[in-house]
């Protein structure tokens, strides 16, 4: 058996922050049955490779699922969908705020139709000011505190490549539904989970805001700012942490040739052996951490003056065999070629039956358990006969039904 095996999902998501969520859920073995308007979920046409194909957008994110079609405006659509959430177990979306309600389905109504429903919503706002307004991935990052500590301290803000917003948040209500379900073990009853991208976002900005507060007390000596004033600033590569790290160049020079180097207070004697500086290390103007924080910038730059002599890789290897903590930055084209991460099924390729082979990411969450096979997304509206049978619909119904545009 799956970790999931035997819950049914009724997936009302789209883009990404829902579809993260509940792909999450499929991988653990939780029947995910994808409902989306005839036309499809919106991502299935967005930023298309080939024409008339289901995008790398879409396929990404909704591996594991099984697709149903239903228009939700329709009467016969709404008595269908009553008929759905009476045999569902959770129930998730990320329309805009009071879109569900609109279409007549409140979570006082959900909760009639069946009182052990988990009904999962993700918005872009709590209740609060902003919960009207619309929300994006980088709305949620400049919204939540990453973009305002992202950056070099002249620069402007930046956004980060990691999808944090949506994603990061789709993680979090994964882990409310577990949570509710098993509750729901002790309890009997479903119950209502809620996240906002800007409250995930804020949850993954923690340090920051523990950082906010130490200013209280005077700079942040960690970081390689030379002036303070009352907020967080922009600190580059700077970790900020315990430990002071840095990103430095490497041969040949390309846009990816650096490796991330932290040094810890045993890690300062082999990095000043390894970088032919070994006076360094009983230097008292660099042995000590306290010697060495006022001048990190001089720090990294002469651990810079040695690995731009040598490419990452190389680094990687001289640096781990002292045990220093250092990763190589890892472009895109890298991490897709990666033998490594292809072997432990975290980069997987899957076939498709309209576009052929394409390269994924596996589940980071490796049950001993419950192994994830990863499998193609489906197709619009693939599992219509399936799933509207169970249900009592007949062949001659579900013809009707397309042809009248139910589903």
């Amino acid at each position: 058996m799956k970790a999931l095996e035997g819950v049914r999902v009724l997936d009302m998501t789209h883009v990404q922050s829902g579809p993260s969520a509940t792909q999450v859920l499929a991988w653990l073995g939780a029947d995910v049955v994808k409902l989306e308007a005839p036309t499809g979920d919106i991502t299935r046409q967005q930023l298309r490779d080939l024409p008339d194909v289901d995008s790398l957008y879409f396929t990404m994110l909704n591996c594991n699922k099984r697709s149903i079609t239903l228009n939700m405006k329709s009467e016969r659509g709404k008595e269908i969908f009553t008929e759905l959430v009476r045999s569902a177990d959770v129930l998730v979306e990320n329309f805009g705020p009071g879109a569900v309600d609109r279409m007549g389905f409140s979570w006082e109504r959900l909760q009639e139709l069946n009182p052990r429903l988990i009904y999962a919503s993700i918005k872009g706002f709590g209740q609060g000011r902003y919960a009207k307004f619309k929300a994006y991935e980088v709305i949620a990052q400049a919204m939540g505190g990453s973009m305002s500590t992202t950056g070099f301290e002249e620069g402007p803000p930046l956004a980060t490549g990691a999808q944090i917003g949506d994603s990061g948040t789709g993680i979090h209500a994964v882990a409310g539904i577990l949570a509710a379900l098993y509750q729901r073990e002790q309890s009997g009853r479903g119950q209502r989970v809620q996240v906002a991208m800007q409250h995930a976002v804020l949850n993954l900005c923690r340090v920051k805001l523990r950082d906010q507060q130490r200013l209280a007390h005077g700079p942040l000596r960690e970081y390689p700012n030379k002036t303070f004033g009352d907020e967080v600033p922009r600190s580059g590569n700077a970790s900020g942490g315990g430990q002071p790290g840095w990103a430095v160049r490497c041969a040949p020079g390309g846009p990816n040739d650096y490796i991330y180097v932290i040094v810890q207070p045993v890690g300062w004697k082999p990095i000043a052996n390894i970088i032919g500086r070994p006076e360094l290390a009983e230097d008292p103007e660099w042995a000590t951490p306290e010697a060495r924080l006022s001048k990190l910038d001089k720090m990294f730059q002469l651990i810079e003056e040695w690995t731009i002599r040598h490419d990452k890789w190389t680094v990687l290897d001289r640096l781990n065999a002292e045990n220093i903590p250092c990763g190589p930055i890892l472009s895109t084209k890298e991490l897709v070629e990666d033998e490594s991460l292809q072997d432990e099924g975290i980069v997987v390729k899957v076939e498709h039956p309209t576009r052929g082979e394409f390269v994924t990411v596996g589940s980071p969450l490796q049950l001993s358990d419950s192994p994830v096979d990863v499998r193609t997304p489906p197709l619009l509206g693939e599992h219509n006969q399936e799933i509207y049978g169970e249900l009592g619909v007949s062949a001659d119904e579900l013809a009707e039904l397309k042809t009248n545009g139910v589903i």
